[in-house]
C-alpha cells in the first residue's frame, strides 16, 4: 500500500511518499496561508508522479488549520452554556470565553440530583445569540458519567427553533475529569468545527485516494468523519508530526531522546523517554486555553529558519536576539529581509539560494554597526544556538521532578535527561552540530530531515480510545466516546477483570466503528478501582479505566542517498 503524508507547516508544506516500510520520495512546497488545500494539492501533484497509475494510496494529512483557527481567533463566534451544579465559581475558574450558567446537577457518581429548566436553557441560549455566538457547547459537570442534563438542554434549545452551525456537548469532546478543560474543550471544538468542516469538503475532491486521515494531537490519526465531530483533536499534529518522525526514523529506538524540529517560523521540542513518547498529563495548551485534548508534550519557540533578526551595539559590543517573529523569505531566495537562514548561506554552513544575494543583504545589514558581514552572520548563528539550548535546558527544568505520563505509564522519577538529540528540518543540519556540542550531547540528523516530519505524519497509525466507568453500587457503566450509557448485567460479580475485559472488548467494537478494518494491540493506559463503603460495609466498587490503541509509527527505511 502506498502513504503519502503531508505537514502544513508555518512556511512550507512538505510531502512524502511511503511503500510499505520503504521511503520513495519527499517534496517540499511554499505554505499558502489563504489556500492551505492549495498548498496540499501543490505537493501532492509531485508525489503521484512517483506512483503508477491505478495504485491504491492512503493520505494522511497534518494540518495547521485548526491551530491557526484559535491561534489568529478566526473562529465562529461561540458561547458555552454551563451546568457545574453547586459549589463551583466558573468566575475563579480562569474561563475566559462568554459562559451562561444553568441550574440542574449530576453527581460524581451519576445520579441527577436535580433536572435542568428548559426555558432556562433556551433564554440562554437566546442570550447568547443575541451577543453575537453562532455555536454553542454545552457542557454539564460529570456528564461524562450521565449525559441526561446536557442532552435535555440541546433537546430545549433545538425544540425552540434556535439554530447554531454547531453544538457540542461535553460527553461527546471529553471524557476526563476536570470541568473547566472540558468547558474549554467543548467550547474550542464549536468554534472550529465551521473551518473544519470547509476543509473536510474541499479535502473529499481529493478522490484519487483510497482513505484519508488526520493527525491528531496525540499522533495517532482520525478518519475525516471524526475530525467532523472532535476537530478540536487535531490541534497542535505539527509537534505530533514531528515525534512519529523521530519514532519511524531515528536509530535511537529505547533512549532517551530531544526531539528538536527546526522550521521556518518556529522550532518544536519534545521529549521521548525510553523510546516512548511524553505526553500532556492534562492535555494540550493552546493559545493559552487549557484543554483535555490528549496530545504529546511539546513546546513550540518563536524561533526558525526566516526569525526576525535584531541588533542591539552598547558600547562597542554587538548583540543579536532571533524572533520570535519570522521577518518573511530571505534575501539569499529573493526576500527582503536577512534572516537565520541568509547568515547559514553566507558561511556555508548548508547549500541554501543565492550565497551572493545573502552576503550583500547581511553586509547591507551589518555595516551601519560597524560590522562585517561574517561577524554580522556568526552572530546570528551564535544567537540561534544559545536561544535554543536555552529552550532545551527550559523544557527539561520543566519537566524535572514531576511524574510523566508516557501512556504505558506513569514515571513518578523519571530518568528523562536526553542520551541524544534527534533533530530535522531544513536548518537543523546547520545549526544542531552546535547545539549538541554545547550541551555535551550526541546529534542525530534524521535522514531526509528537510521533510522529516511529512515522513512522520504518513507513518502514524490510526488510534483511537474510550474511557470506560462503572459503579456496581449504582449497577451503572458508561463509555462517553460510544455514546453508551448503560445498566450492568448482575453487577455482584463485575469485578476489575470483567471491567478491564469490558473495556478491551468495547474498544475493539469502537474502533471498527471508526473504519478500522483490522484493530492493532491494544492496551490500557489507565485503570482506578475503589472501594464503596456505607456503614462499616463494602457495598459496591468503581472502576475507571481507559483503553487506547497506542499512538505510534511504523518504522522507515531511507536508502542512502535519497
Amino acid at each position: 500500500m502506498y502513504t503519502i503524508g503531508i505537514d502544513v507547516g508555518g512556511t512550507n508544506t512538505d510531502g512524502a511518499l511511503l511503500f510499505g516500510h520503504d521511503m520513495l520520495a519527499v517534496v517540499k512546497v511554499p505554505t499558502d496561508h489563504e489556500d492551505l488545500l492549495g498548498s496540499t494539492r501543490a505537493a501532492l501533484e509531485q508525489l503521484l508522479k512517483s506512483c503508477p497509475a491505478g495504485a491504491e494510496i492512503e493520505l494522511q494529512l497534518s494540518t495547521t488549520l485548526t491551530t491557526n483557527t484559535i491561534v489568529e481567533g478566526k473562529g465562529t463566534p461561540t458561547a458555552a452554556v454551563v451546568i457545574p451544579g453547586p459549589g463551583l465559581n466558573l468566575d475563579q475558574c480562569g474561563l475566559d470565553l462568554p459562559f451562561h450558567v444553568l441550574s440542574g446537577y449530576v453527581d460524581h457518581r451519576g445520579r441527577v440530583i436535580a433536572d435542568i429548566k428548559a426555558d432556562q436553557a433556551v433564554d440562554a441560549a437566546l442570550e447568547a445569540k443575541r451577543q453575537g455566538a453562532e455555536a454553542l457547547a454545552i457542557v454539564g459537570k460529570f456528564s461524562q458519567r450521565n449525559p441526561r442534563l446536557e442532552t435535555a438542554a440541546a433537546q430545549a434549545i433545538r425544540g425552540a427553533g434556535l439554530e447554531f452551525s454547531y453544538i457540542t456537548l461535553g460527553h461527546e469532546i471529553a471524557a476526563r475529569l476536570g470541568f473547566p478543560r472540558r468547558v474549554v474543550t467543548a467550547y474550542l471544538n464549536s468554534q472550529v468545527a465551521a473551518a473544519q468542516e470547509r476543509f473536510i469538503r474541499a479535502v473529499q475532491e481529493l478522490e484519487e485516494f483510497r482513505t484519508i486521515r488526520i493527525l491528531k494531537a496525540d499522533g495517532g490519526t482520525m478518519t475525516l468523519a471524526q475530525s467532523r465531530q472532535r476537530p478540536i483533536e487535531t490541534i497542535l499534529s505539527g509537534p505530533a508530526a514531528s515525534v512519529m518522525a523521530a519514532l519511524a526514523l531515528t536509530r535511537y529506538t529505547e533512549h532517551n531522546v530531544a526531539v528538536v524540529d527546526i522550521g521556518g517560523t518556529t522550532t518544536d521540542l519534545a521529549v521521548v523517554v525510553g523510546g516512548l513518547p511524553v505526553y500532556e498529563r492534562d492535555g494540550a495548551v493552546i493559545a493559552g486555553y487549557p484543554t483535555a485534548v490528549p496530545a504529546v508534550y511539546s513546546r513550540s519557540i518563536g524561533l526558525g529558519g526566516d526569525s526576525e533578526v535584531h541588533l542591539t551595539v552598547e558600547e562597542g559590543r554587538a548583540s543579536f536576539t532571533l524572533g520570535p517573529k519570522r521577518a518573511g523569505k530571505p534575501a539569499c531566495l529573493g526576500g527582503a529581509h536577512v534572516t537565520p537562514t541568509d547568515a547559514i548561506s553566507a558561511l556555508r554552513l548548508a547549500e541554501v539560494g543565492n550565497r551572493e544575494q545573502a552576503v550583500a543583504a547581511l553586509q547591507a545589514f551589518a555595516s551601519p554597526h560597524g560590522l562585517s558581514w561574517q561577524e554580522a552572520a556568526q552572530g546570528i548563528v551564535d544567537a540561534f544556538v544559545h536561544q535554543l539550548c536555552q529552550a532545551i535546558h527550559a523544557v527539561y527544568d520543566e519537566l524535572e521532578g514531576r511524574p510523566v505520563y508516557t501512556l504505558a505509564e506513569f514515571l513518578e522519577k523519571p530518568e528523562l535527561m536526553p542520551q541524544v538529540i534527534a533533530c530535522l528540518g531544513t536548518p537543523a543540519p546547520a545549526i544542531m552540530p552546535a547545539v549538541g556540542e554545547k550541551l555535551g550531547l550526541p546529534v542525530e540528523i534524521l535522514p531526509c530531515s528537510a521533510s522529516a516530519n511529512a515522513i512522520g505524519s504518513a507513518a502514524a497509525r490510526p488510534t483511537t480510545g474510550i474511557t470506560l466507568h462503572a459503579d456496581t453500587a449504582l449497577g451503572q457503566m458508561s463509555i462517553p466516546e460510544m455514546g453508551l450509557f448503560k445498566e450492568i448485567e448482575r453487577p455482584a460479580l463485575f469485578d476489575q477483570r470483567r471491567a478491564r475485559r469490558e473495556a478491551l472488548e468495547r474498544l475493539v467494537e469502537y474502533a471498527r466503528q471508526s473504519g478500522l478494518d483490522e484493530v492493532p494491540e491494544l492496551d490500557i493506559v489507565a485503570e482506578e478501582a475503589f472501594n464503596i463503603v456505607r456503614g462499616f460495609r463494602t457495598v459496591g466498587r468503581i472502576f475507571h479505566i481507559g483503553a487506547q490503541i497506542r499512538p505510534g509509527a511504523r518504522r522507515i527505511r531511507v536508502k542512502e542517498g535519497t
